[in-house]
């Protein structure tokens, strides 16, 4: 601890050995400081105020119906990046800046100086915002403040509405593609009902069902078949061999045969394909079966007649016979009936087993169909979905275009409007004076503390015997006597005046200072 003190002390005895070096350097650096602070030019901030009103009356009476970004958020953001080069050159084309840029290097550099000298402060929440700028000149500072609020409330608008073309373009752009993804699939669709026609579900009944449809009715034509059979046969059985002849013998007989129960299911089957062709198209399988059996009945009808002409032609003698005994004529009757019956029934059973057939052929079909069909329908479910979906946000989009064509993306109200001050805000001479006045004092100090170490001096012997290693045998002292004393305390004194005289100097300068600053004002 000793060590330090005296290392310390010997330190302190070496800068004021070497003191009037320090005080000149000090001198030296605080007329170049002062020298440079009074050149520095003086500085005018232009400010403006502005509020952005985001609340508007149509944002709760359009809720739900349009788009309705957050415009607050916007408006924050773009404050933040609102300093950006392209605004920056835009602003000093406004503000005629750049007719002071003779070279790119030089209008590079004074880009860099705006964005640095530009300042856009915000409240917060109140979306209130302070556009400031500095300048030497008071004017050029009023313009780049002015041409900063156009780019702030064109950015603001014309931002929205190229975001919501951007957004409406993009729209209709899927509109279009969804449009032919669904005719797609709806061909796809169509192609594969046509394919697959016959295995359609029919009165809300799938495959299987119609199966068991047809099962049904085969199963009771079948049974209709064995009891008209078995009435034929007990027929055949009272029938006599050498029953009389059934039709009159005349010319016209033919004309005058009347077969009543096949012309009864005739009229009844035309009524039902009537009735059929007002729900179905003439390519239907019931409509076709209704037709095929129509015509059997007919060709049973001709051939009916055609029997009963050729056993009158066969037996002309027997007809008086026959018209004497009107029980055989009617066992005969009914004998061609229960015929033309079983014939029916069979083109029936002939009938509903092919078609049968065919339903259990296609049904080992039916779950590779249906899995296509689910696909098909899945598709066409999704593409419809996204298409509604795309189709009723452009209609948001139209909505919230045609809400701020009306009433705007925001209300821009100028509170203050650009104006400069009176008096130069910058720079602050008597804080850069004090601070000059600081820097002298230590560049002094530090001047005399580096002549010190560089020219030592040693002022007892062991300071020399630490410096040198070489023990030192003695020493010499000086007694000082009345004219170096008064020459010690003329140095001092000369000494005293000069950091007097310096620090009255800054003094008198910051008063100075003061008592202008205070008379401008």
């Amino acid at each position: 601890m000793d060590d330090l003190i005296r290392q310390g002390l010997a330190i302190l005895r070496g800068m004021w050995q070497r003191r009037w070096i320090g005080l000149g350097v000090a001198w030296i650096v605080a007329v170049g400081a002062t020298i440079a602070v009074l050149r520095i030019p003086d500085k005018y901030e232009a400010s403006a105020r502005i509020f952005v009103d985001t609340q508007s009356v149509l944002k709760p009476l359009m809720a739900g119906i349009a788009v309705q970004p957050n415009i607050d958020q916007q408006i924050q953001m773009l404050s933040r990046t609102l300093i950006s080069r392209p605004n920056v050159e835009k602003l000093m084309r406004m503000s005629d800046l750049d007719l002071g840029a003779k070279s790119k290097q030089a209008q590079d550099a004074m880009i860099d100086d705006l964005m640095g000298a530009l300042k856009i402060q915000t409240t917060g929440r109140d979306n209130l915002y302070t556009l400031a700028y500095r300048d030497p000149r008071p004017e050029q500072a009023k313009r780049v403040v002015q041409a900063l609020l156009s780019i702030f409330v064109e950015s603001t608008l014309g931002g929205k509405r190229k975001d919501t073309d951007s957004a409406k373009k993009f729209i209709d752009d899927q509109i279009k593609v969804y449009e032919h993804k669904l005719d797609e699939a709806e061909t796809r669709l169509k192609e594969f009902k046509l394919r697959n026609l016959e295995i359609a579900a029919t009165e809300g009944k799938d495959h299987f069902g119609r199966m068991s449809d047809v099962s049904a009715l085969l199963s009771q034509a079948r049974l209709d078949l064995r009891e008209a059979e078995n009435s034929r046969d007990a027929l055949r059985k009272q029938v006599v061999d050498d029953e009389p002849s059934l039709l009159p013998d005349s010319p016209n007989a033919a004309a005058a045969i009347s077969t009543p129960q096949i012309d009864a299911r005739i009229a009844a089957l035309r009524s039902n394909i009537d009735t059929l062709l007002l729900r179905f198209t003439e390519e239907h399988p019931d409509v076709i079966t209704t037709r095929r059996l129509i015509a059997s009945l007919e060709e049973q009808k001709r051939q009916e007649i055609a029997t009963r002409t050729r056993a009158a032609a066969a037996s002309p003698s027997r007809s008086g016979s026959v018209a004497a005994n009107p029980f055989a004529q009617q066992m005969k009757i009914a004998q061609a009936e229960a015929d033309a019956t079983v014939a029916s029934l069979r083109t029936r059973v002939a009938e509903y087993e092919t078609r049968y057939a065919r339903l259990k052929e296609a049904a080992k079909r039916v779950p590779q169909i249906e899995a296509e069909f689910s696909q098909l329908n899945r598709d066409y479910g999704t593409h419809k979905k996204n298409y509604d979906s795309f189709v009723s946000r452009r209609e948001s989009v139209e909505i919230s275009g045609e809400m701020e064509s009306t009433a705007g993306v925001a209300d821009f109200r100028l509170i203050d409007p650009p104006r400069v001050s009176p008096q130069p805000v910058a720079p602050n001479r008597m804080l850069l004076l004090a601070g000059a006045l600081l820097a002298a004092v230590a560049a002094g100090m530090f001047a005399s503390f580096v002549v010190s170490q560089v020219w030592p001096t040693f002022f007892d012997s062991r300071a020399l015997r630490d410096a040198t290693g070489v023990p030192v045998l003695g020493s010499v002292s000086l007694i000082p006597n009345e004219a170096r004393r008064r020459k010690q305390r003329r140095g001092l004194i000369g000494f005293l005046s000069g950091i007097a005289a310096l620090l009255g100097s800054f003094g008198a300068g910051l008063l100075a200072l003061f008592l202008l600053s205070s008379r401008a004002v």
